[in-house]
């Protein structure tokens, strides 16, 4: 079997993309999507008429109501060629801060199922756990840019890579706490820079990969064995976290990676969503 198959046999595979016709070459079960990604993929004259088409059946709503539209709009559409489920982002200016977090909470209690993202450290996860959130992505390749661009000339890529990784390490840590308390909460890490991130989290709930590194993995035939075992996960020492509001607040501005990269990342994500807006409203 080639890579990708073989980590199929271990993880769930998500496409994540905006682009709904690349989706049957790999087969994924979901897929996930962000302004970003639609933003790219509605600027294609392949998706063009997607977008007017929606534009136009909302030409007299509120452009915030056309926005959502457009992004349910492409779910839907990726819905039609895979048999699982689609993560649309929302806002990013709320986040997996603690007041998104809240929200969370409150919507998984009418029944609408959350995936958190732009999570960078276990003190978020254990707090989306606690809120009863069905799904978290933690950004392996974020984490990763933040500890290389910090150690500057001092970095070793090689000693930084595979289960050494920076970002790999933070999402074990993560799905291993959750696997040892026994938590519902799936983990599935996201935001990958090369096809080492992803066969060290072999293993992992699930893994949202872009068609670039998708097409890597299923090119190689090289063995790709699991990496996070449940058992181990459920022996481990492990000390449990307890976590109100200032807490969380604390451990976030106590750890410099994870700020700096949630606000950040706020602000690109809000930056392309503005971007959205702005070429919808062109179209109105």
């Amino acid at each position: 079997m080639n890579q990708l198959d073989q980590l199929k046999q271990y993880t769930t595979v998500v496409a994540d993309t905006g682009n709904f016709r690349e989706l049957a070459r790999f087969a994924p079960r979901d897929a996930t999507t962000n302004p970003s990604l639609i933003l790219k993929a509605v600027q294609q004259p392949d998706y063009a008429p997607l977008l007017d088409e929606t534009v136009a059946a909302m030409r007299r709503k509120p452009l915030e109501a056309v926005v959502d539209a457009v992004l349910v709009r492409f779910g839907t559409e990726i819905l039609k060629l895979i048999p699982g489920r689609v993560s649309t982002e929302v806002d990013a200016r709320i986040a997996s801060t603690w007041e998104g977090i809240q929200a969370a909470r409150a919507l998984e209690h009418d029944g609408i199922r959350c995936n958190l993202t732009l999570l960078f450290s276990l003190p978020q996860a254990v707090a989306c756990a606690d809120a009863g959130v069905t799904l978290i992505s933690p950004f392996v390749g974020r984490i990763h840019d933040w500890h290389k661009k910090a150690a500057g000339a001092a970095w070793d890529e090689a000693a930084n890579a595979g289960e050494h990784d920076p970002g790999v390490r933070s999402v074990t840590q993560i799905w291993t706490y959750y696997r040892h308390f026994g938590i519902d909460t799936e983990v599935m890490g996201a935001s990958f820079r090369n096809v080492g991130q992803i066969a060290a989290l072999a293993g992992c709930d699930l893994l949202t990969i872009s068609p670039e590194l998708l097409a890597q993995l299923q090119a190689s035939d090289a063995p790709l064995p699991r990496r996070l075992d449940p058992d181990a996960a459920r022996g481990a020492k492990v000390h449990a976290l307890t976590l109100n509001e200032p807490a969380l607040r604390y451990a976030l501005n106590a750890d410099a990676m994870a700020s700096e990269k949630l606000a950040e990342g706020i602000r690109l994500f809000a930056a392309d969503a503005a971007k959205l807006d702005a070429l919808i409203e062109a179209r109105r």
